[in-house]
């Protein structure tokens, strides 16, 4: 049913008029192959029959008979029709078409275009745009008998653009589920327009989400929602989708609900509104210049009942796991052919959030490392100037500002000396303040720098071969990468504590420290020439020097990164961190990972924190027949103070229905109680799904629970 397969239809039947011959080519690009090739007596008509083959670039026809005029320009092919090439099939009884008008009809047709099928009475053909199946289905199953199909009456199809249908049926195998009188879809948009989420949760009780897809244009689609919650009512909103052509493109979501909570006792408030305004806007100017901008505004008065009331937390958690509380800002930026300029605005939208600074605006100017022309110097520079203030949640009399502006220049000068790479550099900050922390005027404050980056690399190789335990190892090499860091900070002229505090700028004190890694790697090559990181081991820490009167110089915490891979299919990760002070692991985390084949997979994790928690984790994936897969997860604590015991259950069941996948979890953590979900997704599409899931025998808040 796609364009293209008709497009290329037309071509053919337009070059078989000019070829009069059992197998001729024309230009080399077309073949026609027949065991009969007859002529009218007028000349008016050509016709071949028998095995009629053409062959078009990556295009064949087939039929047993196939006729032109070559007056009317009418062709007719008939018998085991079938159109192949690249992107789908589409087969029929008979087809006819006029090459002057670019009609034409396929009778008794079935397509395969994957992953669509389906079939029609016939498919005609109005123009290079726009084609109309009549009676027919589609699916995407592949069966002779489908599990499910869509049957129209009539079925618009305007390639690559959209459909649109009369008279619609949803058929699971034969019975009938479902009738629309008509739909119209983008075939730009693979998602769902219409979507239901029953289900029941301890916090809402029965509840019923849905979500209605809508296009408005080819530039703006969106959605509109209606969620009822019965222990908190009805939520509404809608969600907008737009581009431009010249001012770029962006997103547009409101939620709103006068939530009504049956749980709050009737001696206290239990009605509260609560809504979300959000707008995310990108602006690609040109290749050089883009604007940034994100705005959210959320009303919450339940916040008056404490601070664990959050209404991004309630109803839109996976947003609130990536930012608590999302900031409103507008980033410009442009860049030059050696630096870059930006203007930052960030203007706290929400009073009862926590301490917010905003920057009013901000903006930075950088120049990154910049060769000196003539001279083996490098030089960098930066520039910023800040209007800032600091916001407490509201009402709040102990607001700061100040206006800032920084500057810093930095001078470095990389050599090669024998096998070492240095690269000594200087640096200079300054700094002007409109106040002080008393709210008076003050000097620039200026603060110097100074260093040295230290690398190098060795590396020796071992002849040394050997298959033991099928590690297939063709060589051993030994790679060290040693890099040293020393920073030196001048006391800056104006001590920390008599400014006011914005950010690290206004945080800068004395330093002088060493940055040490050492990083080592085993590499070899496997019998088909691939090279492998056997071993990586990766050491870091700084050392810094104290100033007299302190405690003396020291080490930092020690990090470590290991990673192990003997095996294509075994793979072995650690990272700790290590406090020589106190002589222990203040935390560790170990992973082990174990491909046994396709969608077969095991996996072991540790995660160990000092006074804290010590979990283990496992995780199975198992096909164990081409139809059935099973997926459990589970994760256990060691230490007392997190609640010792089993946290957390989960066990999946996935059936393969051929078209759909079906899958069925039983989730139990030990804090929030028993969940179970059943969920359905088309094997074409993964993306949409249709579930339905249930909490229940979520345990209470008491000390007696285990």
């Amino acid at each position: 049913m796609k364009s293209k397969i008709f497009l290329i239809f037309i071509f053919l039947i337009f070059s078989l008029s000019v070829c009069y011959a059992q197998q001729t080519e024309t230009d080399g690009s077309v073949t026609v192959n027949a065991d009969t090739v007859e002529y009218s007596l007028d000349g008016k008509e050509v016709s071949a029959e028998g095995n009629v083959v053409v062959v078009y670039k990556e295009t064949k026809l087939t039929c047993r008979k196939l006729k032109v005029n070559i007056e009317t320009k009418d062709a007719e092919a008939e018998g085991d029709v079938r159109i192949e090439d690249s992107r789908g099939i589409i087969e029929g009884k008979r087809l006819t078409y006029n090459l002057n008008t670019k009609a034409g009809i396929m009778v008794d047709s079935e397509f395969r275009a994957n992953p669509y099928f389906g079939k029609a009475k016939e498919i005609e053909r109005i123009n290079e745009t726009h084609f109309v199946a009549q009676k027919g289905y589609a699916t995407t199953c592949s069966y002779d008998f489908p599990h499910y199909r869509i049957g129209a009456k009539q079925l618009d199809i305007f390639p690559n653009d959209k459909i649109r249908s009369q008279h619609d049926t949803v058929y699971l195998g034969k019975l009938p589920i479902l009738y629309l009188p008509g739909y119209s879809r983008s075939l730009k948009d693979l998602l769902m327009h219409v979507q239901f989420m029953p289900g029941k949760h301890k916090d809402w009780g029965p509840y019923l989400l849905s979500a209605w897809r809508y296009n408005l244009t080819d530039y703006a689609s969106g959605r509109i929602y209606l969620d009822w919650r019965q222990d908190l009512g009805v939520a509404e909103g809608f969600g907008l989708n737009y581009k431009t052509n010249c001012f770029g493109s962006g997103d547009y979501k409101y939620y709103y609900t006068q939530e009504r909570d049956r749980r709050l006792s009737e001696s206290g408030p239990r009605e509260f509104q609560r809504y979300l305004i959000r707008w995310r806007h990108r602006w690609e100017i040109d290749n050089r210049t883009n604007v940034n901008l994100e705005y959210y505004k959320i009303q919450d008065s339940k916040r008056q009942l404490g601070g664990e009331h959050n209404f991004l937390k309630d109803y839109f958690f996976r947003e609130y796991e990536k930012d608590i509380q999302p900031k409103t800002y507008l980033l410009f930026t442009h860049a030059f052919d050696y630096a870059s300029l930006s203007l930052f605005v960030q203007k706290r939208v929400n009073r009862w959030y926590d301490t917010t600074v905003e920057r009013l605006p901000e903006v930075y100017f950088s120049l990154p490392e910049y060769k000196i022309y003539g001279t083996p110097l490098y030089f960098k520079n930066s520039i910023m100037v800040s209007n800032l203030t600091e916001k407490n949640p509201a009402p709040s009399d102990s607001d700061k500002d100040v206006v800032r502006f920084d500057t810093y220049n930095h001078f470095s000068l990389p050599v090669k000396l024998s096998f070492l790479w240095l690269n000594p550099f200087i640096g200079i900050r300054q700094t002007f303040y409109s106040k002080d922390i008393n709210g008076d005027s003050l000097d620039p404050r200026t603060v110097f720098y100074s260093g040295l980056d230290l690398s190098t690399k060795f590396y020796r190789l071992f002849d040394f071969n050997s298959n033991f335990l099928g590690l297939d190892i063709n060589g051993l090499r030994h790679v060290v990468s040693p890099v040293l860091r020393f920073t030196y900070i001048h006391q800056p002229t104006i001590p920390s504590y008599k400014l006011q505090e914005f950010d690290d700028i206004d945080r800068i004190t004395k330093s002088n420290k060493i940055d040490i890694e050492l990083v080592n790697k085993l590499q070899t090559k496997r019998t088909d020439a691939t090279k492998v990181d056997l071993v990586t081991l990766k050491v870091s820490t700084d050392y810094k020097f104290k100033p007299k009167g302190g405690s003396g110089s020291s080490f930092s915490d020690f990090l470590f990164d290991l990673e192990l891979v003997p095996y294509a299919w075994l793979r072995f990760e650690a990272d700790a961190i290590y406090d020589h002070f106190g002589d222990n692991f203040k935390q560790v985390n170990l992973d082990n990972i174990v491909n046994l084949g396709k969608d077969r997979s095991l996996g072991f994790g540790q995660r160990y924190e000092r006074r804290g928690g010590k979990e283990l984790t496992s995780e199975l994936n198992w096909r164990f027949s081409p139809k059935w897969k099973f997926r459990t997860y589970q994760r256990y604590q060691f230490a007392q103070i997190r609640n010792k015991g089993l946290k957390e259950q989960e066990y999946s069941f996935i059936r393969d229905l051929h078209c759909w996948i079906m899958e069925f979890t039983y989730n139990i953590q030990k804090d929030k109680g028993h969940t179970v979900w059943i969920v359905f997704r088309l094997k074409a599409f993964p993306e949409l799904e249709c579930s339905f899931n249930q909490s229940y025998h979520a345990p209470k808040s008491s000390s007696s629970n285990p």
